[in-house]
Order: structure tokens, then C-alpha cells, then sequence
């Protein structure tokens, strides 16, 4: 709701205020946390804040979520299609590479078993792996 009205460094506050009391009652494990941190997730990606962003969900989330949920549940997932998101703005060169390359094959392989996740996924990693040789080359190069 605050975000729609505009105030989204008040809506970023309780974000974290509800993502910290989850984590400290279920733990981050939980599918209700996970579900909350990735919310917490995008409204840092709003507010531009793409590295805290891609750390929350590269390393708190995803790996709590295929610990606990498993690789092909539809939570794990979204938060895959979620760091492609961020990664499509913000890419770190050299941790992210295997997410790039890896992650669309595996979101295919699992959505045409179980035909409930959009294969779009898929598609927006392999924009953001493309933006992201884009940005290697122009830099390589020199040209913008």
C-alpha cells in the first residue's frame, strides 16, 4: 500500500521490520520468510539497492529455498526469475556467471514436467545473460 502511494522508503522500512521478525520466529527456512524476504527483495530492487537486493536472494534465499522447498517448487523458482531480474540491471561479473548459464536450462527442464511455470523465466535469464555480455564487450572495447 505505501508503495503505491509514492512512499517507498517507508514501505522498504516495515519490509525489513516484517522479513527480520519472520526470520527470528520461523527462521529462514521457512516458506512464509523466504515468501517475505522475496518481497523484501523487490522493493529493494525498486528503491535501485541491486546489490543488497542480489545478495538477499543469491545467498540467504535461494539457497534456503532449494534447501528446504527443493529446486523445482514454485517458490524456488520465482526467486530465480527474481535474481534474474536484478542481475538484468546489476551484474556481478564474476559470482553471477554460473546463474546465467545455468538457471534457464533448469527452470525449462522442471516447467515442462509440471506445466505451472511460465517458461518466460527462462527467457529473462537469457536477456540478462545477454545484456550482461553486452556490458563485458563494451567494456573490453571501450564503446557505449
Amino acid at each position: 500500500c505505501l508503495g503505491e502511494l509514492g512512499r517507498l522508503d517507508e514501505a522498504l522500512v516495515l519490509d525489513r521490520e516484517i522479513f527480520a521478525r519472520w526470520v527470528a520466529t520461523l527462521g529462514i527456512s521457512h516458506e512464509r520468510t523466504i515468501l517475505t524476504g522475496c518481497n523484501l527483495a523487490m522493493s529493494l530492487k525498486i528503491q535501485g539497492l541491486f546489490d543488497e537486493a542480489r545478495t538477499l536472494v543469491r545467498d540467504q534465499l535461494l539457497p534456503a529455498a532449494r534447501r528446504s522447498l527443493g529446486t523445482d517448487h514454485d517458490l524456488t523458482l520465482c526467486l530465480n526469475e527474481s535474481l534474474a531480474g536484478i542481475l538484468a540491471y546489476n551484474p556481478d561479473r564474476t559470482r553471477d556467471r554460473p546463474a546465467f548459464e545455468s538457471t534457464p536450462t533448469a527452470i525449462r527442464a522442471v516447467a515442462s514436467t509440471r506445466r505451472t511455470f511460465d517458461l518466460n523465466t527462462g527467457d529473462e535469464f537469457a536477456r540478462s545473460r545477454d545484456r550482461h555480455a553486452g556490458r563485458s564487450q563494451e567494456a573490453a572495447t571501450g564503446l557505449r
